[in-house]
């Protein structure tokens, strides 16, 4: 084993046993919290890796770097999960939708479109959930708090997505669990089940206001590589 797949496996221990550990000070079960490694800008090498370690579930930023990555390792390892947790442009959505087992990052009505025809042309369904700009930053993808409501009802309604559930990024300034309680409290009113909230350096106070999956890149992989072109 080279040296940097066993600081990933080493890495990702002692994450499993922080999650439990948050699980346990939350009353809740650690099997609840499902942990996202984010590989995005990391090679092939470094997600087989994190297989080799038990992990399944990976989170990647750009379908065109997901797409040459993830299925190459699909048909020895059927339980590998891809969630896309990038920005998506309507014109990546059917790719996304042909690639992803889920979609995080859903946050206007002409994605919502484009995610719903592309489901018809392919016969296949990706959980969806909505992202929301928790913070209202101008900069930062998601559906504003305001618009949250009536863009929910707007993607069953309209479109006929069944939304499996939210998504969020804080602001990186502020404590993050007023942003996390916002978040829950918004699933709650829609019964959706799926919280995906909590990233390297918050993933604790995530797990303790309801996170049911934590996104964790650096913590596991290291220092990211510079991003390629694209």
């Amino acid at each position: 084993m080279s040296a940097a797949a066993a600081a990933i496996r080493e890495n990702l221990t002692r994450l499993r046993d922080r999650i439990a550990e948050a699980c346990i000070r939350a009353n809740r079960a650690p099997a609840s919290v499902s942990l996202v490694a984010v590989s995005k800008f990391n090679p092939a090498e470094a997600v087989e890796a994190a297989l080799a370690a038990g992990q399944t579930v990976f989170g990647e930023n750009r379908v065109q770097e997901a797409s040459a990555k993830f299925p190459p390792l699909r048909p020895s390892h059927p339980a590998l999960e891809l969630r896309i947790i990038g920005a998506l442009q309507t014109n990546k959505a059917r790719d996304a939708v042909r690639l992803a087992d889920a979609i995080e990052t859903l946050d206007r009505p002409r994605l919502a479109a484009a995610l719903a025809d592309a489901m018809r042309k392919e016969e296949r369904r990706p959980a969806l959930l909505v992202q929301v700009n928790t913070g209202d930053e101008p900069q930062k993808a998601g559906v504003p708090r305001a618009e949250a409501d009536p863009f929910l009802r707007l993607c069953r309604d309209e479109h006929g997505l069944a939304i499996d559930g939210l998504m969020c990024i804080p602001p990186a300034e502020e404590d993050p669990r007023p942003h996390f309680g916002l978040l829950a409290e918004l699933a709650a009113r829609h019964a959706l089940p799926t919280l995906s909230m909590g990233m390297s350096a918050d993933f604790e106070a995530a797990i303790a206001c309801g996170a049911t999956h934590v996104r964790l890149g650096t913590a596991i992989f290291g220092a990211r590589p510079a991003p390629g072109p694209g």
